[in-house]
């Protein structure tokens, strides 16, 4: 392993590309400390402090918000938008292709049409950046810390010039950081937008860490003791190996190409697979089923802070969907469950078209043994995918339910077991994932032994075998 870190900074061609990844990231944190003018920063951050604490609805949103995005809006900085409005963009079209015929086409063109999609998703991103921001300025205007104090300085809240300024800040932080992640896809190495998010998330890990070590206790038997430390680590170590496996765990169906006479010369007959991911859908299911979940505890909290109820259904429903602090309870965590499972095959049915596959493997004369080519071949890669489905959807709600439980179990702040699953930990074994296939390639390519190859220098031996 060392010996391959070494060779990295051998190549100067990947070499330029690793610094200079490296270098659009720290430009990226540097911005994450450039503080929004006419906020309160101290008041700003100890008013989500006590959301977390006190199970605020508020505060959970945030967390979510800041898990997958790359920003932070609790600190409320030029980046406090993060990439998340280009990222909702890009799901909306997405989803639109799936539905529109001509956006469709428009895709299948090519370069060109991808091109121009790209273009109309800066134009949405700009958008809802807009719409974003002037929500956000309005929240954390209305809002007052514990003692009393506004969270905007009162001289700025009322000015004009202080909202388009906001407005304006933030959507150019959002527009850099989407240009920053386009420099990284072109003069560095791994996808920009997945390397900044991986950015924000590892950037809470020592702030994680720092939590433990605080409250370590060796001698509180109720406490955060060597037991409960012991079983912290060891499930991150064993929830990380098996995110790996998933993330790159493949069902390869076998396919055989048909030959063909030219003469007095035989062509094709040779045998492949074509690989199908068990984690098909990725961490799109959880995101979706996270965003439509914070609905019902935003819902419920705010009801039960309005009625003040202390028994009957109303609050029962509150306890399990308004309280961040009971939301490790059976009917939040079956619900979530539900929609992650729902999602997983919601998001197969749009993006994998067995048609299209058995069209396009007849038209190059390529066929399943044992099944005929067409309707029949679609029917088999279907029900395949629906068995691994399945299988990914149960591995997608562990994941995204064992922090809660956790949590909830050992009396963790979610802060900290949300390393033990969850969408933050998806997207950073699947970048890192990505990042040293990347690597590895380059490696190999000159004749370099690579992170996963074998110790004798040749680059051969067991490889880890991504998604294809």
């Amino acid at each position: 392993m060392i010996q391959a870190l070494f060779n990295v900074f051998r190549v100067p061609e990947l070499r330029t590309k690793v610094l200079f990844t490296l270098a659009m990231l720290a430009i990226y944190r540097i911005g994450m400390w450039i503080p929004l003018p006419g906020i309160n920063q101290g008041a700003l951050s100890t008013y989500f402090e006590l959301q977390q604490e006190d199970g605020g609805a508020a505060g959970r949103l945030m967390n979510y918000v800041s898990v997958f995005s790359g920003g932070s809006m609790s600190q409320s900085t030029i980046f406090g938008l993060g990439i998340m409005p280009y990222i909702s963009a890009a799901i909306i079209f997405q989803l639109l292709g799936a539905v529109m015929p001509s956006l469709k086409q428009l895709r299948e063109e090519g370069p060109t049409g991808q091109q121009k999609i790209q273009e109309w998703t800066r134009y949405a991103t700009v958008g809802l950046c807009i719409v974003q921001a002037i929500g956000w300025l309005w929240y954390v205007s209305h809002q007052t810390a514990s003692g009393g104090e506004s969270l905007v300085y009162a001289q700025w809240r009322v000015s004009p010039l202080w909202w388009v300024m906001g407005v304006t800040v933030l959507t150019s932080g959002t527009m850099f950081l989407v240009w920053l992640g386009e420099q990284i896809d072109r003069h560095g190495i791994g996808n920009g937008m997945s390397m900044i998010i991986m950015a924000g998330i590892l950037a809470g890990m020592p702030g994680a860490v720092g939590w433990v070590v605080d409250n370590f206790n060796p001698q509180d038997p109720q406490g955060l003791n060597w037991v409960g430390v012991i079983l912290l680590v060891a499930g991150f170590v064993v929830v990380v190996a098996g995110s790996v496996l998933m993330t790159v765990a493949q069902r390869r169906i076998p396919i055989q190409q048909a030959k063909h006479t030219r003469g007095r010369r035989t062509y094709g007959g040779q045998r492949s697979y074509l690989p199908l991911r068990v984690n098909h859908g990725g961490v799109m299911p959880i995101i979706f089923a996270s965003s439509l979940m914070i609905f019902p505890s935003v819902i419920f909290s705010g009801m039960a802070d309005a009625t003040q109820q202390t028994g009957g259904v109303l609050h029962t429903v509150s306890t399990w969907f308004g309280d961040a602090l009971n939301y490790g309870q059976f009917p939040y965590v079956l619900l979530h469950v539900l929609m992650v499972y729902f999602f997983s095959y919601f998001w197969i049915t749009i993006q994998f078209n067995p048609e299209e596959i058995s069209k396009q493997m007849r038209d190059h004369g390529s066929f399943i043994p044992g099944l005929r080519p067409g309707p029949r071949t679609a029917e088999y890669l279907e029900a395949v995918m629906e068995r691994l489905t399945y299988v990914g959807g149960a591995f997608l709600a562990v994941i995204a339910v064992l922090p809660m439980l956790v949590s909830s179990a050992m009396g963790v702040p979610f802060n900290v077991t949300q390393f033990l699953g969850g969408t933050g930990l998806l997207i950073v074994v699947a970048v890192i994932l990505d990042f040293v296939q990347r690597v590895e390639a380059n490696l190999l390519m000159r004749n370099y032994a690579g992170f996963l190859g074998g110790q004798d220098g040749t680059g051969k031996g067991p490889k880890l075998r991504g998604p294809r």
